[in-house]
């Protein structure tokens, strides 16, 4: 299993090539051969796997999973709305995504993510390492879209500890890799809820794109997150290049108040018979100023270990996403700047995600 790990960058580098050696022709024509678009509405399922075993280490951030299905929020639209009465009046008086002439979507989320620190085979506490942690998590999200802006709220309820379960994932996924069992889990954080409200939005820039159908565009960030988990202020942005860049608000790892793929009722129809319907890079930074991580901190009612955390942390991701039909996957690697004191060097991970529209 560790072998096909390793090789996936090749294979990523290996389709960005014959996407850019593809000859001019298998553009042409485009918009005379392909179906009308027309709008519709449908929900989505998005799988994200991200672990740093495509990086070759097993430290810090280790392993995380989402699952995430969206739908889109329209009460006018008699059968399209999947979402019980009595929620209508609560979203719509949440701010900033309360205006019934926008489009928008409703998001629900299960999640799951583990650290450890780098010394996995040490049994006695690792003072100067990030404490053990598991965090366990289920989120409901409100997204709207008012033209080149969408704006999004979570809200995130979890658990830290050994309810999260961690060691007992951690202890099935190093089986299924043939790797040996971390042996630090009893020094992991103790139990304890989570609550967390977070804020995001996004505007996307769109230059015109040129008559084979390539284009790109620019999709700058800014949020919040508040809560007993985590709390900081973000910003960042994503450049994407490739032919039909899908009308999303981009890509992004497994990051609360960030959904990849909101099932508005504006997008286009999947066109029928194509196999590759777009593809495209990317590019993305995200910098945050953290005022608290559990994950590092410890916990917030009892006593734990902890390290002392840098206030200014940075990611930058780079990766593929390519379009076939009513499924999207994307691969990307995230480089994650240290985010304590004794940290020795950057944090290096994997993210897959895939997306399917019905």
């Amino acid at each position: 299993m560790s072998h096909i790990l390793k090789s996936v960058p090749r294979y990523v580098f290996c389709l960005c090539f014959i996407m850019f050696a593809a000859p001019p022709e298998s553009y042409a024509a485009d918009d005379v051969t392909e179906a009308k678009e027309e709008d519709t509405t449908f929900d989505t399922f998005t799988l994200y796997w991200e672990n740093d075993s495509f990086a070759g280490t097993d430290r810090d951030y280790s392993n995380g999973i989402k699952l995430t299905w969206s739908t889109p929020y329209d009460i006018t639209d008699t059968g399209k709305d999947h979402l019980p009465d009595w929620s209508h009046p609560l979203i719509n008086n949440l701010p900033f995504v309360n205006d019934p002439s926008s489009h928008r979507a409703v998001s629900i989320s299960v999640g799951q993510m583990l650290f450890t620190p780098a010394d996995t085979d040490q049994t006695d506490l690792v003072i100067d390492d990030r404490p053990y942690a598991g965090f366990l998590y289920l989120a409901s999200g409100f997204h709207n879209q008012i033209g080149n802006r969408k704006n999004s709220w979570e809200l995130q309820l979890g658990l830290v500890g050994p309810l999260a379960l961690g060691e007992e994932t951690q202890d099935v996924v190093h089986g299924l890799l043939g790797a040996n069992k971390a042996a630090g889990w009893d020094h992991q954080l103790k139990n304890e809820i989570g609550l967390e409200i977070i804020g995001e939005s996004k505007w996307r820039l769109s230059p015109s794109g040129n008559r084979r159908g390539l284009n790109y565009d620019l999709i700058p960030h800014m949020g919040f997150r508040v809560g007993n988990i985590q709390a900081n202020i973000n910003a960042g942005a994503e450049i994407r290049y490739g032919w039909k860049l899908p009308r999303d608000f981009g890509s992004c790892p497994i990051r609360a108040g960030c959904s990849s793929n909101s099932a508005f009722n504006d997008t286009p129809a999947v066109i029928p018979g194509r196999v590759l319907t777009g593809w495209h890079i990317f590019a993305a930074v995200d910098g945050r100023a953290v005022a608290h991580d559990i994950f590092l901190d410890g916990n917030t009612f009892r006593d734990s270990h902890s390290v002392d955390r840098e206030v200014l942390v940075g990611d930058l991701m780079v990766g593929l996403a390519m379009n076939f039909g009513s499924i999207r996957t994307t691969y990307s690697y995230v480089i994650r700047s240290k985010q304590f004191e004794t940290e020795d060097k950057n944090h290096i991970f994997g993210s897959l995600t895939v997306s399917w529209a019905y």
